[in-house]
């Protein structure tokens, strides 16, 4: 097994079985030692937020070389986003975390004037979960890393899909259904797989107590690279850390108790 990061980012499950959801199977008791064996490489769509940062860590405390992949799609927030995320990845580097992929998929032309493309009339902390809904996402996303993974031959993609997400497309049928479109067109197959869909919130981030989720970013209303502290995702973003009674560092331009 390959050493582990400097920064003591992995240390995250404790010995033993835990309950793994693959998607194609159903949940699964796999041993730390079985899972190196079973998984190896995983394609990981990785945006830099606290749940898929997370992911990300319990992964490679499980000893699989990951491949973390990034989707630029034309949103307001990118920018900010993508640098956050680079500069975690510096941050947690180890040789089994592969570089980091950034594929294209533009959704100007779909969403036209929509909040998430402008930066005006962003869901602010009050908002309910659909206000931040947008159209086809994980579709999208889906698509593109999966097809990316085939063609390099990496066998599974994961995604940090969480049990309280409302959306219908952040549910088990809608990613087996993804899965059997990808393999429709023959080899080789890919299988995608969900580990935290199980989880609640505050479950995943008491598997990352000891993260640096300073670094990690969720605002959709930055300005110059801080987190605006007032839009839905930032709301959500304090709420986390105020479930596990952890200290949020976060830089926030203006911070909402919510």
């Amino acid at each position: 097994m390959l050493s582990p990061a400097p920064y003591k980012l992995w240390p995250l499950l404790e010995p033993g079985p835990i309950s793994y959801n693959t998607g194609l199977s159903g949940n699964h008791l796999l041993s730390n030692a079985c899972l190196f064996s079973c998984l190896k490489m995983i394609g990981l769509l990785l945006s830099g937020g606290m749940d898929s940062t997370i992911l990300l860590a319990s992964l490679l405390r499980e000893g699989n070389q990951i491949q973390p992949i990034y989707i630029r799609s034309q949103l307001a927030w990118e920018e900010e986003e993508y640098a956050s995320l680079n500069r975690l990845l510096q941050i947690v580097k180890t040789p089994q975390l592969s570089n980091l992929v950034t594929l294209e998929v533009p959704v100007g032309d779909l969403y036209d004037q929509h909040w998430s493309t402008t930066g005006e009339g962003v869901p602010h902390a009050n908002t309910v979960d659909a206000a931040v809904f947008l159209p086809g996402r994980n579709g999208l996303l889906i698509l593109k890393a999966g097809l990316w993974c085939q063609l390099h031959g990496i066998p599974r993609l994961a995604l940090a899909v969480l049990r309280g997400n409302p959306f219908e497309d952040a549910r088990p049928r809608f990613f087996r259904n993804f899965e059997r479109v990808l393999n429709g067109s023959g080899e080789p197959k890919i299988e995608i797989i969900y580990p935290f869909v199980h989880f609640t919130k505050k479950e995943v981030m008491q598997l990352g107590t000891i993260c640096p989720l300073e670094k990690t970013f969720s605002c959709i209303s930055p300005t110059d690279g801080v987190h605006c502290g007032e839009c839905n995702k930032c709301a959500e973003r304090q709420r986390a850390f105020r479930s596990v009674e952890m200290p949020d560092l976060t830089r926030y331009a203006n911070k909402m108790l919510v």
